[in-house]
């Protein structure tokens, strides 16, 4: 900050400045100073954009007195030290090579922190040159305060998620240990760590859209997906984000193929066998539809199953019934194939 004398001189400078500025945009400044709106103008031609304008909505939001603001760098809003990366965001915004609307964090005189979305845009005069920037504020502290709380909310149940599900392991286990087979327990654990995983990996996301190769690499990584020793595994297709239902239910189907493929199929014969995982997406009216392909090689040979288990019920079922989509097993004598069609959002590819 400069000293008194200098500030001083800098405000004379600055109010006189204000009077021309206000001959030159006589209806534009009354407007900008009733309205409720926090608004700026600045000096396009002097160097940091120092504020020769500020109205009362500002200075109510930022916490100084007009003479206090008048003359000084734009950039002493943010207080210091300031990341580069919002001086770089706003010296973009005034040079117009970036977009003008933006959330950015500003500090009160008063040390106190609020956010305000900003929109920057150049004011020229008749022979089209900008010299002034006019910078308008709206304050969404209580929204970026609301959605800090929610992701904290959603970190706790996403904990909370984790230690219900290893409790509900342990529980399970205890109770069926000397009452069900080994091969049972197994599978039930099994089946609640990829439920675990699909779930942390959601909880890394906010659980908004997660990438279908995520989910393959997550649930697919105990069963040697990045063996360097042996690839076991060939996956192709671009990737495709899905939303939270779409992503647990293709993670467990992804887990019982994969379980099935160690017990029977091409990971059962130690090193021989072969997966091909590959997709694209085939626009519709409605957005996309997926086809995926799940293809096994290189293991004994494959016989149908007497009797459909819980495996084969989740993947023929679960698809069906809660993504719309449908499934194809075919037990051929090669390798199973899997195949998978489901609908997907017009915004899952890109």
């Amino acid at each position: 900050m400069p000293s008194e004398r200098d500030k001083s001189k800098e405000q004379k400078a600055a109010e006189s400045e204000v009077e021309s500025f206000r001959k030159d945009l006589g209806p534009f400044v009354v407007a900008a100073e009733t309205t409720r709106m926090a608004m700026v103008f600045t000096d396009a031609k002097e160097p940091n954009h120092p504020l020769i304008f500020a109205n009362d909505s500002f200075l109510s939001l930022a916490g100084y007195s007009r003479t206090e603001i008048v003359g000084q760098s734009f950039d002493v809003l943010l207080g210091r030290p300031a990341e580069p990366a919002v001086l770089a965001q706003i010296e973009g915004a005034f040079a117009g090579s970036s977009e003008g609307d933006f959330e950015i964090c500003f500090r009160r005189k008063d040390g106190s922190k609020f956010w305000a979305a900003v929109f920057i845009s150049p004011v020229r005069d008749k022979g089209g040159d900008v010299v002034q920037h006019f910078a308008s504020f709206v304050d969404v502290t209580k929204h970026i305060q609301e959605e800090e709380h929610l992701l904290f909310l959603l970190a706790e149940l996403n904990h909370r998620t984790q230690n219900t599900l290893a409790t509900v392991q342990a529980i399970a286990v205890q109770t069926l240990r000397g009452a069900a087979d080994k091969e049972v327990v197994e599978a039930f654990e099994g089946r609640i760590l990829a439920l675990s995983k699909a779930h942390s990996l959601l909880g890394s996301k906010q659980w908004q859209a997660v990438g279908l190769r995520e989910i393959i690499d997550r649930i697919l990584q105990p069963f040697g997906l990045n063996d360097r020793r042996i690839a076991h595994f060939s996956i192709r297709g671009d990737d495709v984000r899905l939303q939270p239902k779409a992503a647990l239910t293709l993670a467990m189907v992804f887990h019982e193929l994969a379980t099935n493929a160690a017990k029977y199929g091409a990971l059962s014969n130690d090193a021989a066998g072969k997966i091909e995982i590959a997709w694209q997406v085939d626009p519709t009216p409605q957005g996309g539809r997926m086809r995926l392909r799940w293809q096994e090689s290189g293991g004994p040979p494959v016989k149908p199953p007497r009797r459909k288990g819980f495996g084969s019920r989740l993947i023929e079922g679960g698809l069906a019934r809660d993504l719309d989509g449908e499934v194809h097993l075919d037990y051929k004598p090669a390798g199973l194939v899997c195949q998978i069609t489901m609908p997907v959002p017009r915004s899952a590819v890109g």
